[in-house]
């Protein structure tokens, strides 16, 4: 075969397995808004895994990435899309950076993203692959955001893409008004992803959306366990 056929069928490929993820992964999971579901055209999700992992890039798993961590499954990421209903005009914070991912496709429909990470080694990759997608609204920093990040607050939109034990009342209080928080709280082995509204100035409404399982965001506030 020769080297033009073989990237011929290398794109065919990827491009029927991305079709299959939208259409048999993420619309099954009840994401239905066309603006979500085209960004899983627009980026390719192949361009932030490693190069052994590309052939896994549309499949639903959570892969591992370096620093012991994972990337979260294409379905959570098209719920976590729907469920923000991101603006032109939202300033987001991301706590988790992670493989990048997530960062990019809010990137496409927010003002600006800052994503935070307590390991430099994936917001540097992160950096290097929104590079090259061209996508320049994203500011990435490392620090430990598991308390949300208060230094650039207010944001309308908070993403933690790591569970937690409890609410994150602390992130909370850093959303604008009419703000927007996606996490998954919870203990093994049932979670709820959780949306919450910032309605007031001290008033907030919670919505559970769906029940999942997500590894705990590194340096978590954890649950006080009391034996009697």
């Amino acid at each position: 075969m020769t080297t033009t056929s073989t990237h011929a069928t290398s794109a065919f490929n990827k491009k029927e397995a991305r079709f299959n993820m939208i259409e048999q992964q993420i619309r099954t999971w009840e994401v239905l808004d066309p603006k979500v579901l085209a960004l899983f055209d627009i980026i390719p999700r192949e361009n932030f895994v490693a190069e052994s992992q590309k052939g896994l890039a549309f499949a639903d798993v959570e892969l591992p990435i370096a620093c012991g961590q994972t990337m979260l499954s294409p379905k959570l990421e098209g719920r976590i899309l729907q469920a923000l209903d991101i603006q032109s005009t939202d300033k987001v914070l991301v706590v988790g950076t992670g493989s990048g991912y997530l960062t990019a496709l809010l990137a496409v429909l927010a003002d600006h993203v800052l994503a935070i990470d307590i390991h430099p080694e994936l917001s540097e990759l992160a950096q290097s692959r929104l590079k090259k997608q061209k996508i320049h609204n994203v500011t990435l920093q490392v620090a430990d955001a598991s308390n949300g990040y208060a230094k650039h607050a207010p944001y309308d939109v908070i993403v933690f893409t790591g569970a937690l034990p409890l609410r994150p009342i602390a992130a909370e209080k850093m959303l604008q008004m009419g703000g927007r928080l996606f996490v998954v709280t919870g203990d093994l082995p049932i979670m709820q992803a959780t949306l919450t509204h910032r309605v007031g100035e001290v008033a907030f409404r919670h919505e559970t959306l769906f029940e999942t399982c997500l590894p705990y965001l590194e340096h978590a506030p954890q649950n006080s366990h009391f034996e009697f």
